[in-house]
């Protein structure tokens, strides 16, 4: 140890050893701030950037070591011989340009102490090939042990500063800078304490030069450093003042209001939309203000309609909603403007808060909601008008219905019997078309509900084949119907809405076939995702269409063509409903047709197979002496034609019926006497039918009766109607126009029915 102090202290100049320190901290941080862009490179960027590192890193460590000889003082003139000096040069900057491919290599610790291994061990070559280059007046020699100890201490040094010290962000660079200057000053004065210098006469033959011309060259080596390290802090300053002026200018050019706040809730910086979001603060806004001085300013001039009465409140609730991590709020300003204002805190504590305008959007979402309130109400009052147009066209249309059924069950002449049939098909096609209303309104206003009963498949569908066959084969038409056996047998599903389908597709199909034939073909489809399917084919050899025609078939009063209406009739509404019910059973209907050449419709739902229910026998009242009873029928209805019409359609069955006209007289008469069935309308005065419903269950309740079978025979036929009967007590609903056969029906097998379930 007390080698190398004297070396430093008396063999040294001072002044040469702190100069050569700062061009190793300088040269070496330089190269340092040059691998670290470079990472962020590609391509001869990022090689030249690598190369640049190199150079300038051995240049500042050759530079340093000979700077540190000038000042070196052996007692008599030192001189340089030119090769081992040019050879430590290129030793130096080949180890640093080994050291900086090895670092950009991999960024890993492993891999930068690696780097700085290589670094000293150039370094240490660099100094005694250096050394062995002094012609000094006498022979130099080296002692092993501190020759060692620099070495060994530099490498200490240099492993420390490249793979525990070195890393990302300037400080940490500029210590692994200053911890690599300590690693070559470590090496180079105890290296030169090792120095033994023995005088003898020295004959210099080789080419040297004197330490005047040495000086010069690391002079012009200094500059070039200097100069280096200069053009790489400008360039690094103007890329920095690049992307701010750029960031400056996304800020300013961005829709909403942004302003940054330091760690105190200071101001920092805003751009000009925060200053338009908020002119009131427009002219006053600098930096430094804090947010409470901001918010204050608000409300001296009555800006937020939410702190009026309650400031100190408001002020405290706002400045707290700052200390979480993200907050969000809408904010009413006078004047009918809102802002929505966002903070969220930044990793080192400061707070960016982002305003935005949003007067447009609450206005747009006002006149949207009183649209939303606007248009609820319409379909209200549409679907008002189309429950009361319902009951009051099916009223009358039952009386016409009803009337005709009955007198189609008289003796009539042959001219009498095509007048009815006239009646009769009238009757048939105005309902048909009150229903495809209603059901369109229904899928319209989401109100249409499928139901998922038990149903025998093959009997569904010869039910809604057989009801165009007769038709069929008036027109001279073959008509087939095919089930699969897989197809034939129970499944769950909507009953009615499938068989609603199949007797539009297949009324169709019969109506625009002149010859040929029909066809209604069920069977297993092909699995979706894995789930077995039904298919329905309806084909015809009827008049077809073109693929335009295609396209729109399926869309709201459309047919093939524009005299179509005209020739076969129809509203237009069968197929977009059908293909519409389709969709909510979770299938769809599709088509395949040419012009002339018939037409194909199929029909895929889920297959949703089922066990066949059980159903228990039946019991018959007779009388006595063996003979089958009388049903005795109550009917509640306030219309005389609907009365008068179940009442010729029941004369065909033994009967005994008692008529009112409210449901009032109804309850009253359950009261009084003892009834089978019980067929109730629904709108009525003085007490209506779902009134009278649950009076009835409520009287059968109170003394212990069995419970009578009550049908709502009305013309409230949509789906709420039904629901609200079942709610009432009802057992069955029965729309007005119905068939005759359902009514007589209803009447003989319901009380038996209802029997059989309570016995049971």
């Amino acid at each position: 140890m007390d080698h190398i102090l004297y070396s430093i202290a008396t063999e040294h100049d001072a002044r040469w050893l702190l100069t050569a320190g700062l061009i190793c901290i300088l040269g070496l941080a330089t190269a340092l701030q040059l691998l670290a862009a470079a990472r962020r490179q590609s391509g001869s960027r990022r090689r030249n950037a690598v190369l640049l590192a190199a150079f300038i890193s051995g240049l500042a460590v050759f530079t340093t070591h000979f700077v540190a000889l000038q000042g070196y003082h052996p007692g008599e003139e030192v001189r340089y011989a030119v090769w081992p000096t040019i050879g430590s040069f290129i030793l130096a900057l080949g180890s640093f340009g080994l050291a900086a491919g090895t670092v950009m290599a991999r960024p890993t610790r492993l891999f930068r102490t690696l780097a700085s291994f290589i670094a000293l061990a150039g370094v240490a070559s660099m100094h005694f090939l250096g050394i062995s280059g002094l012609r000094l007046a006498g022979a130099a020699s080296w002692q092993a042990e501190l020759a060692a100890l620099a070495i060994g201490g530099g490498l200490v040094l240099a492993l420390f500063s490249g793979g525990i010290v070195y890393g990302p962000g300037l400080p940490r660079r500029l210590a692994a800078a200053i911890g690599g200057t300590l690693a070559v000053a470590v090496l180079h004065f105890t290296a030169m304490s090792a120095l033994v210098i023995a005088p003898r006469i020295q004959i210099d033959t080789g080419l040297t030069v004197s330490g005047g011309v040495m000086t010069g060259v690391i002079a012009a080596m200094t500059l070039a450093i200097a100069g280096t390290a200069a053009v790489i802090t400008w360039m690094s300053w103007a890329s920095q003042s690049v992307a701010l002026n750029r960031i400056r200018e996304a800020l300013d050019a961005m829709p909403d209001g942004m302003a940054f706040y330091d760690t105190e809730d200071r101001l920092v910086l805003w751009n000009h939309r925060y200053a338009e979001v908020n002119p009131e603060l427009s002219s006053t806004l600098r930096a430094g203000m804090t947010f409470r001085e901001i918010i204050q300013i608000g409300l001296e001039e009555d800006l937020y309609a939410d702190a009026r009465g309650r400031q100190a409140e408001w002020v405290q609730e706002r400045l707290d909603s700052r200390q979480g991590l993200t907050a969000t709020m809408e904010q009413r300003i006078t004047g009918d403007r809102w802002l929505r204002v966002s903070d969220r805190r930044t990793a080192a504590g400061g707070i960016v808060t982002v305003c935005t305008d949003i007067t447009d959007l609450k206005n747009d979402a006002t006149a949207l909601a009183e649209a939303r309130d606007s248009a609820q109400a319409a379909n209200s009052a549409k679907s008002q008008f189309l429950a009361n147009m319902s009951h009051e066209i099916r009223t009358p249309l039952n009386g016409v219905i009803g009337v005709a059924q009955a007198l189609a069950r008289t003796p009539l002449t042959a001219q009498q019997e095509e007048m009815l049939e006239l009646i009769q098909s009238s009757g048939h096609s105005l309902q048909v078309l009150l229903s495809d209303i209603l059901d369109l309104a229904r899928v319209e206003s989401g109100r249409l509900e499928l139901a998922s009963d038990v149903f025998h498949l093959g009997r569904a569908v010869r039910e809604a084949a057989q009801l165009y066959e007769t038709s069929a084969q008036q027109k001279g038409l073959q008509f087939f119907v095919e089930i699969a056996p897989e197809a034939d047998g129970w499944i769950a599903g909507d009953v009615v809405r499938i068989k609603q389908i199949l007797t539009n597709l297949v009324s169709n199909a019969v109506k625009f076939t002149g010859t040929g034939f029909v066809s209604l073909t069920a069977g297993p489809g092909p699995d979706r995702s894995g789930a077995p399917t039904l298919r329905f084919s309806i084909e015809d050899t009827g008049i077809g269409f073109d693929s335009e025609t295609r396209e729109r078939l399926f869309s709201r009063f459309e047919q093939a063509d524009g005299a179509i209406t005209r020739r076969f009739g129809g509203s237009g509404l069968g197929l977009a409903i059908s293909r519409q019910l389709a969709e909510m059973m979770g299938g769809d209907l599709d088509c395949e047709s040419e012009p002339g050449g018939g037409s194909a419709f199929i029909l895929t739902i889920p297959f949703n197979a089922a066990e066949a229910p059980v159903v228990a026998p039946g019991v018959v009242a007779e009388r006595p002496d063996g003979e089958q009873a009388a049903v005795r029928v109550l009917l509640a209805d306030d219309h005389p034609v609907n009365r008068k019409v179940v009442e010729m359609i029941l004369t065909q069955i033994n009967v005994e019926l008692t008529s009112v006209e409210n449901g009032a007289d109804a309850v009253q008469a359950c009261r009084d006497g003892d009834y089978d069935i019980i067929l109730m309308d629904m709108q009525m005065p003085v007490m209506d039918g779902l009134t009278a419903t649950r009076e009835i269950r409520l009287h059968e309740a109170a003394m212990g009766l069995a419970r009578t079978p009550i049908v709502m025979l009305t013309a409230n036929a949509l789906g709420e109607h039904v629901a609200l009967a079942e709610a009432a007590g009802a057992d069955r609903h029965l729309a007005k126009p119905f068939e005759a056969a359902e009514l007589l029906q209803l009447v003989t097998t319901l009380p038996h029915a209802t029997a059989a379930a309570l016995a049971a």
